[in-house]
């Protein structure tokens, strides 16, 4: 069969693209924004990608036409494939159909720490023989690629809550009726499509309606927002987690930038997680993972150890190079929760080394100015901070950013950005740049102005 997914570059078409070629089927797609990683992925899978949304690209006509929720009416594709009349779908109803019936799925989701847990999550079902198939927003560094089709029965997913396609406007994770199902965590957040916290809350609601009576949800102990949302009925057993409070899943002698920690779980000690990971977030993580793969069937023992071998999500506090004794990571935060936690892990790791925080609000609801009240204090534990402010961006940077004085410089274009950080940056420093998309690549050009600086 020959699919045709428009969107392929986006990490989760990518990785439906990805599975397609692995059940058999030819598989091309299209995208106007293309960028590594998942560009990359596809090159090297041999995937044909075609650039923009020409008409022309659907000749000859594909079996079936696989839309992604970044397209919508209007688009010349998009009116080809309807005039057409050729059979489409989305991304998340074709997984259902085609890769998720009559297996386990085990679902992260979330507004923060989905695609790390899963990656945690797939990476110890691996370690315990399992090869589990996954689909996950990120690439693991363990796998090297963010999908894989996998052996029966384990499927691991990350389950996104933002809308499914023009056509169907429910929340991805509701086509995946998951057996195991994490819920990491609840803010407000994709602004572009929901009004409020109830409407993501009711959505959230809507997968925990999925999950059977035999299965598993896994929460954590002190999130009020998932609380309300289990409040609207739950007819699954919850095991909870908690770093600060009495839950089944709980930490003990963590060290403080959270590298080396004790899992407790039912009150008795269970080992250590010694790893390259750092932040009280990743612990978390860590215990929503080993719940969900001991629900799986994999013995603690198993997945402690796997954690202790587990090395981490490309973008997820990514050691991109050093330069000079100034080390450049990149991150994928976009939401000020994030973007405070990632800061904290990393002040954590350098005591009081100076870090500088590089920061792209590019997600819609970063672009609409939702959260930006809350950037100045997500952004206070760093030393300095440069913000990338382009055109499109709906509030006034300056002026939202004055609480932090000098230490906040706001920049309209990459070019001056990236001038600016090899020019401040000094031996020992950390340089922390974040973003959800490709951020005109500053993070390999600050590693170059720092070399000729060299």
């Amino acid at each position: 069969m020959h699919i045709h997914i428009l969107g392929i570059c986006g990490t989760f078409m990518g990785g439906v693209a990805r599975i397609a070629q692995a059940l058999g089927h030819e598989v091309t797609g299209s995208d106007a924004n293309v960028y590594p990683p998942m560009s990359t992925q596809l090159e090297e899978a041999g995937i044909r990608l075609m650039e923009g949304w020409d008409p022309a690209h659907l000749e000859p006509a594909p079996d079936v036409v696989v839309i992604g929720n970044a397209l919508s009416r209007g688009n010349p594709v998009v009116e080809q494939v309807l005039d057409s009349g050729l059979p489409y779908t989305s991304g998340p109803q074709w997984l259902a159909e085609n890769v998720l019936r009559g297996r386990w799925v085990l679902a992260v989701a979330g507004t923060h720490g989905k695609t790390t847990t899963a990656s945690m999550l797939a990476w110890i079902l691996e370690h315990a023989g399992l090869e589990p198939g996954f689909l996950i927003g990120g690439v693991p560094r363990d796998f090297g690629v963010s999908a894989r089709a996998g052996e029966l029965p384990f499927f691991v997913v990350e389950a996104d809550e933002y809308d499914t396609a023009f056509f169907d406007k429910r929340s991805k994770f509701v086509h995946y009726r998951p057996r195991t199902c994490v819920l990491n965590n609840l803010e407000f957040d994709h602004a572009d499509i929901f009004d409020d916290l109830a409407q993501i809350q009711r959505q959230f609601h809507h997968l925990v309606r999925t999950v059977p009576g035999g299965g598993l949800l896994v929460a954590p102990g002190d999130d009020a927002n998932l609380e309300e949302v289990l409040g609207m009925g739950c007819w699954t057993p919850v095991e909870r987690f908690s770093l600060h409070g009495e839950a089944t899943w709980s930490v003990a002698e963590a060290s403080a930038d959270g590298s080396r920690f004790e899992v407790v779980c039912g009150g008795e000690p269970a080992g250590r997680v010694e790893w390259s990971l750092t932040g009280r977030h990743n612990m978390a993580n860590a215990l929503a993972a080993l719940a969900a793969a001991r629900h799986a069937g994999v013995p603690l023992s198993v997945g402690i150890e796997a954690l202790c071998r587990f090395r981490g999500v490309r973008r997820r506090m990514e050691l991109r190079g050093e330069v000079r004794g100034v080390r450049v990571y990149d991150d994928f935060a976009h939401h000020p929760t994030a973007i405070e936690t990632t800061l904290s892990g990393l002040r954590a790791r350098v005591g009081k080394g100076r870090i500088i925080a590089v920061l792209e609000p590019r997600s819609n609801t970063m672009r609409a100015g939702v959260h930006a009240q809350a950037l100045p204090g997500s952004l206070a534990q760093a030393d300095q901070v440069l913000l990338f402010a382009p055109p499109a961006l709906e509030w006034d940077a300056g002026a939202v950013m004055a609480p932090l004085g000098g230490r906040c410089r706001v920049f309209g274009e990459t070019g001056a950005l990236v001038e600016a950080v090899a020019e401040t940056a000094a031996e020992g420093d950390s340089v922390l740049v974040m973003s959800n998309g490709g951020f005109e690549n500053v993070h390999a050009r600050i590693l170059e102005a720092l070399e000729a600086r060299s």
